[in-house]
């Protein structure tokens, strides 16, 4: 006879989603809409973003938005940033995250590792950045909404909000193509194309979570 299973061993772990993007990609309106269908068709979710809303995360989107320089005006080296993007990942991981995955919630996060890699890893050494990152889970499943840089541009052209740090069009660019070596198509890696329009991305990446998540 098989032992009998206790309730932790019944329990599921929840799956771990991730989107990611230039700014401009759509990662946030696809996370809000995904929200609204999840639920009913995948079970519990928490949804939350990078940076996190907590102490460190609220420091970075200050930072980000220019309201957080140095004494002389200038922004924050770039290793301190990616320091602090990597801090902000533990705390979020460690007091949001994993107790929601183990408590079998799912979890969709809008950036992740792997802005940190396309980003910071411009500014700073590459492997310094991805050593910083290492000891950090990976995903169940990652969704890249690829976009082209003048698209995203566009896109980011008819906010009302100040840009923020990294929203130059020429860093842009380069982080696109970092973006494209970092993710590649994979067991847990989809390329999303992010030019089309919102209904038909949001209509992929419910077929993609549909079919590796359900049932599991």
């Amino acid at each position: 006879m098989k032992p009998a299973q206790n309730s932790e061993q019944k329990a599921r772990r929840g799956r771990f989603v991730v989107l990611e993007g230039l700014d401009g990609a759509g990662t946030t309106t696809q996370a809000r809409l995904l929200q609204r269908w999840w639920k009913s068709h995948l079970g519990p979710l928490f949804s939350t973003a990078e940076p996190s809303k907590g102490p460190i995360g609220t420091f970075l989107r200050a930072a980000m938005g220019h309201r957080i320089v140095q004494p002389d005006g200038a922004r924050l080296d770039p290793k301190a940033i990616a320091a602090l993007f990597s801090a902000d990942r533990a705390d979020h991981l460690a007091t949001e995250i994993e107790p929601a995955l183990a408590s079998g919630v799912d979890v969709l996060c809008d950036r992740y590792v792997g802005s940190s890699l396309a980003y910071q890893g411009l500014e700073c050494e590459f492997d310094w950045v991805k050593a910083l990152n290492a000891p950090y889970p990976e995903a169940d499943i990652t969704l890249y909404l690829r976009v082209s840089p003048d698209v995203a541009a566009e896109r980011r052209a008819v906010r009302k909000n100040a840009a923020e740090l990294y929203e130059i069009d020429q860093f842009q660019r380069r982080v696109a193509e970092a973006y494209d070596r970092i993710l590649q198509p994979g067991e847990r890696v989809f390329v999303i194309d992010g030019e089309r329009s919102v209904r038909e991305i949001q209509r992929r990446c419910r077929e993609i979570l549909l079919e590796r998540l359900q049932g599991r």
